[in-house]
């Protein structure tokens, strides 16, 4: 599929984005070649590669779960502004 300065223009004008003349032509040639370089790779032969999720093989080091902090909020919880059930109470912000 090539692509001509017409749809240069017509995308242009789809994307709301002012191109004239001359970027028309030289954005046309340029969209073409990176057409024809994606082309070049749909040719290369993939079926004995496996997928990937990341081109690295990377690892997630996960760390212990465990409390690292204190539990605090038997007292903080009687100086709390508004408290109900042992749960702070918080002012709305949603309507």
């Amino acid at each position: 599929m090539a692509i001509d300065s017409q749809v240069v223009a017509r995308v242009a004008h789809l994307a709301r984005l002012q191109v004239d003349e001359g970027e028309r032509e030289a954005l046309s040639e340029r969209l073409n070649e990176i057409l024809g370089m994606v082309d070049q790779l749909q040719q290369a032969d993939v079926g004995q590669v496996e997928p990937l999720a990341h081109p690295l093989e990377l690892s997630q080091p996960l760390r212990d779960d465990r409390v690292d902090e204190p539990d605090v909020r038997d007292k903080v919880l009687p100086i709390a502004p508004a408290s109900e059930d042992g749960c702070f109470l918080v002012p709305r912000v949603i309507e």
